[in-house]
């Protein structure tokens, strides 16, 4: 049997908030980013394995419990900010990130200004602060029918219990899942989700082409069932990076890390390695 690796576990003080943060294993450093419906814990499938090899850093962004939340609420663009400070809190000057959903924000608003701090990026079902809406791709074409169709889809989920980032066939074949989903979720109740989702929104403003200036290895990877981040999105801005390359994964929705960690393990795995 394998030993658990080491684990450390603290909190990060800020002028307005507190950002709790988990260290664990040893070897080059990963931090993981979690998306709206998460936090640190989301990462239960990926930090057992890559702590094997890797210095895993998982933290709960502010606002998502157990962090706590300004007194004015919780402002997206200062994620960066958060994640700068803890990387020198912890002493790393580069580091790997993996990054889902809202985690994205965080990952390239963080990439953007400090471009050499960065080793590697994964992207797993989102665009960050890069607006595809304002591509020339050809992906992007069937971006409104996409999004009156996800808007129908969410509605009736909504419905019937089902958690949109999960969706559909992750809660019919994998209900342990689905429920653990929800129950991370549900950890964060008291912060005001929709109003934090709409400052996403208002922050996904950067053009494609300031993608051009991140040239060090990016993986994108969607799932082909996503009703919260189109496809046809993410595959749009993965080309407006210069070193990056794109999978996509078919029958999964939002959450592949979470729906197929197997899968999503092995290609990031991969992925890493090969960056050094």
């Amino acid at each position: 049997m394998t030993a658990s690796p080491a684990r450390i576990r603290d909190r990060l003080r800020r002028p307005d908030c507190e950002i709790h943060y988990e260290v664990t294993g040893s070897g080059p450093p990963v931090v993981f980013a979690h998306g709206l419906g998460g936090n640190h814990l989301s990462w239960w499938q990926q930090i057992p394995e890559f702590a094997q090899r890797y210095t895993c850093v998982a933290f709960a962004h502010r606002g998502f419990s157990p962090s706590t939340a300004p007194a004015d609420g919780v402002d997206p663009n200062q994620y960066a900010d958060d994640l700068a400070a803890l990387l020198d809190h912890l002493k790393l000057d580069q580091v790997r990130i993996v990054a889902q959903s809202m985690g994205g924000w965080t990952a390239t608003s963080f990439a953007l200004r400090a471009p050499a701090r960065v080793k590697a990026l994964v992207m797993a079902c989102t665009t960050g602060v890069f607006d595809f809406r304002r591509s020339s791709h050809p992906a992007v074409a069937g971006i409104a029918e996409w999004a009156a169709n996800a808007e129908r889809t969410a509605r009736e989920w909504f419905m019937s219990g089902i958690h949109p980032a999960c969706g559909a066939r992750m809660a019919r074949d994998q209900p342990l899942a689905h429920f653990l989903y929800r129950e991370i979720d549900d950890l964060s109740h008291r912060l005001d989700k929709e109003q934090l989702r709409m400052r996403l929104f208002a922050a996904r403003s950067r053009a494609p082409e300031e993608a051009a200036a991140l040239r060090f290895p990016t993986l994108f990877i969607t799932g082909e069932e996503d009703i919260a981040i189109p496809t046809a999105g993410v595959v749009a801005i993965g080309a407006a990076f210069p070193n990056a390359r794109v999978e996509r994964v078919k029958d999964t929705g939002h959450s592949v890390y979470f729906e197929r960690p197997g899968l999503f393990n092995k290609m990031v795995g991969e992925f890493l390695d090969a960056a050094g």
